[in-house]
């Protein structure tokens, strides 16, 4: 089988080493012999850990030999995303401050999926402290998207998608402020989770009763997504806004009849979003898929009105939170766009904060109502196809310049700043064949209501599997 183990679905990886029909050593080999060919080009896995994932290949094989019962993702590569804490293996944020830093703990999500019985491979590249949606930084370099080695591939879970898209891992975890889930699993043409805030509890977090960062799933299917959520969802008392909710209802199967669901189509969110041409032209056909499936479409969008406001207000304030004191220490070693964030949220004052919140309060009930005339919302996740990689951010949207390294995110963003579930799903391609993906929104915490409409519409129309052609 070889390498042709890297292309099956985490499912099916899964269900081989259950069998018994390949060895988790065999597996394992499998990937670092991807990870060989494919990630000079990409530079997607920037920590690599072959010696120790072989070691524990080769005891997860002992475990299945002896019968020991084991976790729902025995065996499964998987490389961590560099802002996530890995205990006794480097860790850089993308930070040249944190170079050499090995922390001495496991983040909760890092530990769930260990439990879990995942083998950590390695970690995947990110931008500096995770800020902005191109990946790359001093420590690593850059990111290239795998379907153009000269475009971007996203971020901040670039790393985690390109290596995705690429048959390096079938499993992902990221986190998602802006977008960093959504963007770049639209850019590289895999399913990008974000959860609903407490649904996947984060530890440690110095600001643990916020709610516009959250963790999440990559994969490349939605099933594959749906797997890994279930096993990095539920409560954990280091959490203040934990979901009680365990996990395990998004193991089983997504299929539904939508037949009478309720999509509201908003290619432009109600004209609150420019966005260019090719990637309009690549969703063309969305609403003609739900209607094919059973789904009553119109074309509306929610009142967001305040989330621009809600979103940039609290972002900086968080930024100034976690990363001010370090900014003090070293004013010459942060990017200048993540600088300004930070003196951006020193600049607050305590009706900058009453005003979000109470906007942020205002958004919340109005998307409340708005979920109770339809199901899901459908709408583009980036307002331009993957851009040339030698830039921060585009140079414009749809002929609109834009000014920060944030314009351009708006239709990810916005989507943030209301709180709800919302799903990247391949779409289609530009005809310079660049990914697109399609953003599905759902009311307060319905999660699962995103994954099963983004798996019909991933079933029916197959742009998922298509795969970038790998180095020779």
């Amino acid at each position: 089988m070889g390498g042709d183990l890297c292309d099956l679905t985490a499912h099916q990886q899964a269900h081989l080493i259950r069998a018994r029909t390949v060895s988790v050593r065999q597996l394992v080999q499998a990937h670092l012999d991807r990870i060989e060919r494919a990630n000079p080009a990409v530079n997607a896995i920037v920590t690599l850990l072959p010696d120790r994932a072989l070691a524990e290949a080769d005891a997860a094989d002992r475990a299945l030999a002896s019968g020991t019962r084991v976790g729902p993702l025995h065996g499964l590569p998987i490389a961590h995303k560099d802002t996530h804490d890995t205990a006794g293996v480097r860790t850089t944020y993308g930070s040249p401050i944190f170079a050499h830093h090995v922390p001495d703990h496991d983040e909760l999500i890092v530990e769930r999926i260990r439990d879990a019985g995942a083998i950590m491979i390695g970690k995947t590249n990110v931008p500096e402290f995770a800020a902005g949606s191109h990946t790359f930084n001093p420590v690593f370099g850059l990111t290239r998207n795998p379907y153009d080695l000269g475009r971007s591939a996203g971020g901040s879970s670039g790393g985690a998608a390109a290596a995705l898209a690429c048959g390096m891992q079938p499993l992902a975890e990221g986190s998602d402020m802006g977008g960093s889930l959504r963007n770049p699993a639209s850019f590289c043409n895999v399913v990008g989770l974000r959860p609903s805030p407490g649904r996947v509890p984060s530890w440690p977090q110095p600001a643990a009763w916020a709610t516009l960062s959250v963790q999440g799933p990559m994969a490349r299917t939605v099933q594959d997504a749906a797997l890994l959520l279930s096993v990095i969802a539920g409560p954990d008392p280091r959490s203040p806004i934990d979901v009680e909710e365990t996990g395990g209802r998004f193991a089983g199967p997504l299929d539904r009849d939508l037949t009478g669901t309720r999509v509201a189509w908003a290619p432009d969110l109600g004209g609150r979003i420019r966005v260019d041409a090719e990637v309009t032209d690549a969703l063309t056909d969305v609403p003609g898929v739900f209607g094919r499936l059973g789904a009553i479409v119109e074309e509306a969008a929610p009142d967001l009105d305040g989330a621009d406001d809600v979103f940039r207000t609290l972002r900086a304030w968080q930024f100034e939170l976690a990363y001010g004191e370090l900014l003090d220490a070293h004013p010459d070693r942060f990017k200048e766009s993540l600088a300004a964030n930070i003196r951006a949220g020193r600049e607050l004052r305590g009706t900058d904060i009453a005003r979000a919140e109470r906007r942020h309060t205002e958004l919340f009930h109005r998307m409340r109502a708005f979920f109770t005339r339809y199901d899901v919302l459908a709408l583009p996740v980036s307002q331009v196809a993957p851009f040339p990689a030698d830039r921060e951010y585009p140079a414009e949207v749809a002929g609109e310049p834009c000014t920060t390294y944030l314009d351009w995110m708006r239709s990810a963003y916005l989507i943030s700043a209301t709180g709800c579930p919302a799903i990247s799903v391949p779409a289609g391609f530009t005809p310079g064949g660049l990914p697109v993906g399609l953003q599905l929104v759902g009311a307060h915490r319905a999660d699962l209501t995103v994954l099963q409409l983004a798996h019909a519409f991933e079933q029916a129309t197959g742009h998922g599997t298509r795969r970038p052609q790998l180095p020779t």
